[in-house]
């Protein structure tokens, strides 16, 4: 990552216009009130980033009213390369202003080799956010997640882990992704009877990817658990990015791990092409829409987003202006997506 420390950055907006900017929700049956929008630090945060474009890109979302920077043990890369720039740029840019933010990181995927650096061990998870907090220089974190379920360990150690977590104070909260709704309700028994509830689930939910309407939603509103969805654009394919072909700054001719060129096929274009002629009716982009689509259903506490400049962000932001959809709109929309 190429570091200018000397870079000079603007100032930060005064509190009253930052907060003016984004709506909040409450997470769940807690206290916890979250941006409409976050901000994930999955790509564009590790070694082979630019760091004066992080550093924008960190302040710009604060200065949207984006409490919330959402991390994990292995982003990057390398595996943990965004948690050690993310506590660089904490400590240059944010160090007092820590009682103004939600940091959250998580455990669960393959993070160092051997028996103990995967999956969903108390040893694994316990280890793990050590290593996190001494890359970001944290005392605490205020939300971690277990990242996926462990169909090999015992859910009762994974919770225990977590329980034990907040009980050592190195997090304020914990949370869960993409547990199945039945799963879920099993993981909000065990923490309940441990007396550490269950604050928030993060599940991928997009239009394009509708899982979480087949029981996971009910579950959360049921418990009282907040949702914080990612991958709202399915890699890029929600946007006006690929409507002409595949740009060669794209996430695809760069990468190609995460969105693969054949995902983007003749039929999911002229999908996107239909929606977002919807979208420009609704004076939105397509990434907009698809941000407000999230957003209408008041289960989802929080839009997690992945930008790799300031300018995305702050078109995904504006998404929170317009979370209602007509009927007529909403119908054609499925229509569309069922086609």
């Amino acid at each position: 990552m190429k570091i200018n420390d000397h870079e000079p950055l603007k100032t930060y907006l005064p509190k009253e216009e930052r907060y003016d900017k984004m709506p909040f929700r409450r997470c769940g049956n807690s206290g916890i009130l979250l941006p409409q929008i976050s901000l994930g630090l999955w790509h564009n945060f590790g070694h082979d980033a630019d760091f004066k474009n992080a550093r924008t890109i960190l302040r710009s979302a604060f200065d949207f009213g984006i409490t919330h920077f959402d991390l994990a043990n292995n982003y990057g890369p390398p595996y943990g390369s965004a948690e050690e720039n993310f506590g660089r740029i904490m400590q240059k840019d944010f160090s007092n202003l820590r009682d103004e933010l939600i940091i959250s990181t998580k455990a669960g995927w393959d993070m160092w080799p051997g028996p103990y650096g995967n999956h969903g061990s108390k040893k694994y998870l316990i280890a793990s956010l050590d290593q996190s907090l001494k890359r970001m220089e944290l005392d605490y974190v205020d939300i971690f997640y277990h990242h996926r379920p462990d169909p090999n360990t015992p859910m009762e150690e994974t919770m225990a882990a977590l329980d034990q977590i907040v009980r050592q104070g190195k997090a304020l909260y914990v949370g869960i992704s993409q547990y199945s709704a039945k799963e879920t309700a099993k993981a909000v028994r065990i923490l309940k009877n441990l007396g550490t509830p269950l604050l928030i689930h993060q599940p991928r939910y997009s239009m394009m990817d509708r899982w979480v309407e087949d029981g996971l939603l009910d579950v959360l509103e049921q418990e009282g658990v907040g949702a914080i969805a990612f991958s709202p654009l399915e890699q890029g394919i929600l946007t006006d990015k690929y409507l002409k072909g595949i740009p060669e700054d794209s996430r695809i001719a760069k990468d190609g791990r995460y969105l693969k060129e054949d995902q983007v096929t003749e039929k999911v274009i002229s999908k996107v092409k239909a929606l977002n002629e919807i979208a420009q009716k609704r004076n939105q982009s397509m990434a907009q829409m698809a941000i407000s689509w999230l957003l209408k259903d008041e289960r989802i506490t929080t839009v997690l987003v992945g930008v790799s400049k300031a300018s995305q962000l702050a078109d995904n932001v504006k998404a929170t202006a317009k979370t209602k959809f007509s009927s007529e709109e909403l119908e054609a929309i499925e229509k569309i997506l069922k086609g």
